[in-house]
């Protein structure tokens, strides 16, 4: 196999409990500088703002061993020891799953006090087998932790959550007992499935409405659900602006024609300008219409036409609080974030033209020039989603 060829998808999905501001579970995912990827999932004893200290500390402290380059298994043991201890009931104020995926997709993977994982391939659930290491420590009552190593190949995931998946409908007369790490696998199963294409996000999002149904749509707990999909990397080129020189205008479109997977234009000027080079006719679709954001056009070939500074504005906004998440926001903006979160390696082609409209005095103070709103959407996309991007101006 081209391990080249191979790309680790990790997105979450997260509902907190009913009532709560904050969840008292936290994600965390982030990539070294050897190209492995670290993801925490931690959940706090309790729920609300104590636990989700708890469990900041805990992700944040396993996330900075790991990437330092510390044995996974001496990282889980510091965590344990560091963190308090529930003085009555003798356990630790915070469990957590913490997975390194290495380039050529070989895993490891800590568990401490956390429902299983699946580890789910192209031909169904399969169970990993793990070396459990006893922490004589610990003054917790649980003192040991489970150790997983395997390999990831192409079409293969991996399934992270916390009991509040497992937990779900707990009580009820169907699920006396919650859902359970049993029924949860084989709803996994079968969504992959029926869609085998399905991405980590729509995955993720799947499991906790499911589990939140159990709940009679009233969080019991926090529910959060990690996913990490191995598979060919998908591609997305998202062209904004005009190019310097106009006589690249031909150029810049027939890149875009060529391009081998997603295509989003931004910006009404670009869009004219690849309407007029490839003669296919662009109509702005007024069957959406959005207070704060321009609405999308609709063009042969291309996935998506946006207007484009107040959009990528409001892209760059959303992608840094990530409160698109959970939001019921729908306009070109949103629609342009899930293009991409369904996407693995984003090409930015920036045309280099300045728009005088964009130096009016009058227009709003946040909107800056094209290029350097594009270096923060690329930081968050890089840094926050884990995606890998290529930026070109023109």
């Amino acid at each position: 196999m081209n391990e080249a060829s191979l790309f680790f998808e990790v997105d979450y999905y997260q509902i907190n409990k009913s009532g709560m501001s904050v969840a008292g579970d936290v994600f965390l995912s982030t990539r070294s500088d050897d190209g492995s990827i670290v993801t925490v999932l931690a959940d706090g004893l309790g729920s609300g703002i104590k636990a989700n200290v708890l469990a900041t500390l805990t992700a944040k402290m396993a996330s900075v061993f790991v990437l330092n380059s510390m044995d996974i298994r001496k990282s889980a043991e510091i965590i344990i020891d560091t963190l308090p201890v529930c003085s009555e009931r003798k356990i630790g104020y915070s469990t957590f799953t913490v997975a390194r995926i290495e380039p050529d997709g070989n895993v490891h993977i800590i568990e401490y006090d956390n429902p299983g994982f699946i580890f789910l391939s192209t031909s169904g659930a399969k169970k990993i087998n793990c070396e459990r290491i006893d922490i004589k420590s610990s003054p917790v009552k649980k003192n040991f932790i489970n150790y997983y190593t395997l390999r990831l190949e192409r079409g293969d995931r991996l399934v992270f959550f916390s009991d509040g998946v497992t937990q779900a409908g707990m009580g009820c007369a169907s699920t006396p007992l919650g859902w359970g790490s049993f029924n949860t696998c084989g709803y996994i199963e079968n969504l992959v499935k029926t869609d085998p294409g399905i991405g980590a996000g729509k995955l993720s999002r799947s499991v906790v409405s499911q589990a939140l149904a159990h709940d009679i749509y009233r969080a019991h707990d926090d529910i959060t659900c990690e996913v990490i999909c191995c598979r060919e990397p998908r591609k997305l080129l998202l062209v904004t602006g005009p190019s310097m020189h106009p006589e690249k205008d031909r150029e810049m479109s027939e890149r875009i024609r060529e391009f081998k997977g997603c295509r989003i234009i931004c910006g009404g000027t670009t869009s004219q300008i690849v309407s007029r080079e490839l003669d296919v006719e662009v109509q702005v679709d007024i069957s959406k219409i959005s207070r704060d954001i321009p609405p999308k056009s609709l063009m042969k070939g291309i996935d998506l036409v946006t207007e484009g500074i107040l959009t990528l504005c409001r892209i760059a906004e959303l992608l840094e609080s990530g409160k698109f998440r959970n939001s019921d926001e729908v306009n070109a903006a949103t629609e342009a974030i899930a293009i991409m979160m369904n996407n693995d390696i984003i090409y930015f082609l920036v045309g280099t033209r300045i728009n005088e409209a964009h130096q009016d005095p009058s227009m709003p103070r946040e909107i800056e020039i094209r290029r350097n709103i594009i270096k923060k959407i690329i930081y968050n996309l890089e840094n926050k989603y884990l995606k890998k991007t290529e930026l070109q101006f023109i």
